[in-house]
């Protein structure tokens, strides 16, 4: 089956995701063509999709790159995460016991991912647990928006080295179920805060990182769900 500009822009979305993909690297059109198995043509429309969402630029005479996000882009995407994902605990659009269990069993795979060597999966599961609870609380439109806002978020992890540990982030997620189940929606919005302000002050704006090259940085991830931080 042939592979859409859609799904193209959505696998490096998800790369970003799982910190495959590094602010700041080449995307050569060629070498995506090949990679996918389709028409430079088709490579050029996801690319320009991914422009129109914020992810990549154009740089004069050299070509495709990620875009490497300043400390006010990253304040204001952590903003707007602030203002959505608190909305959506306000807001749940579904009973509390039936977005538990899929949570629990979002964070057990993130455990297993910490324990592993697995490091991509493990950035990716961390990354879309906020994805899986928007998704769960009923808000799918909101959790598109919401990938989109997590992989800039990613983005400046990845720039500005943060020091946020897995195991931390992994914790927090679980102190948040832990309310949910609790029916303590005003405690798990507390917590989710709490939790993005930690991620967020965890960021080393004055060591940013540096690269550039495309690396075998696209291939899906093994036991993720398909279309889908810290």
């Amino acid at each position: 089956m042939t592979i859409s500009q859609t799904q193209i822009a959505q696998q490096v979305v998800e790369s970003i995701l799982a910190q495959k993909l590094a602010p700041g690297e080449r995307l050569g059109e060629q070498e995506l063509a090949d990679l996918f198995g389709v028409s430079r043509t088709l490579v050029r429309e996801a690319l320009m999709q991914l422009q129109a969402r914020g992810f990549v630029e154009v740089r004069p005479r050299k070509g495709w790159y990620v875009v490497e996000p300043t400390v006010e882009d990253a304040r204001d995407a952590f903003s707007a995460r602030r203002i959505i994902e608190s909305g959506i605990l306000a807001d749940a659009g579904r009973p509390l016991q039936s977005v538990t269990p899929r949570l629990r069993a979002h964070i057990a795979e993130e455990q297993l991912a910490i324990e592993g060597a697995d490091a991509a999966t493990r950035a990716f599961l961390l990354a879309d647990f906020h994805v899986c609870l928007a998704e769960s609380m009923g808000h799918r439109s909101l959790s598109d928006i919401l990938r989109d806002l997590t992989a800039r978020t990613t983005l400046a992890a990845s720039l500005y080295q943060s020091r946020h540990e897995a195991s931390q982030s992994c914790a927090e997620h679980e102190a948040i179920v832990e309310a949910l189940e609790a029916g303590d929606t005003a405690l798990a919005r507390e917590r989710l805060l709490a939790h993005i302000g930690h991620v967020e002050a965890a960021l080393n704006p004055g060591q940013p990182l540096v690269r550039d090259r495309l690396r075998d940085s696209l291939s899906p991830l093994a036991g993720t769900r398909a279309g889908t931080d810290g």
